[in-house]
């Protein structure tokens, strides 16, 4: 007998896990980053800490719905995140 609880699932079946688990997974995946502003940054999530301070390689800066600029590396402070999604599946 198993005495271990099932992991929690979401209402599509997809297994549940904790915030700290999604950001481990999406290190090395296409991600955007939304900042206090309202501009969106997309780019692949190359680095990123404790204090979510993240570092994106081939940035895309989206304001307004379309993009702005771009760049090769892009350094964002974590103080100014206000989340992170992934753009591809995981």
């Amino acid at each position: 007998m198993e005495s271990a609880s099932p992991e929690p699932q979401g209402a599509d079946g997809v297994i549940a896990g904790s915030p700290s688990d999604f950001l481990k997974n999406i290190v090395g995946h296409r991600v955007k980053v939304r900042i206090g502003s309202g501009v969106d940054y997309h780019g692949l999530l190359t680095c990123l800490d404790g204090y979510m301070n993240v570092v994106l390689d081939q940035t895309e800066e989206w304001a307004g719905g379309r993009k702005t600029a771009e760049y090769g590396e892009c350094f964002l402070r974590g103080n100014n995140v206000l989340y992170i999604s992934a753009l591809e599946d995981l």
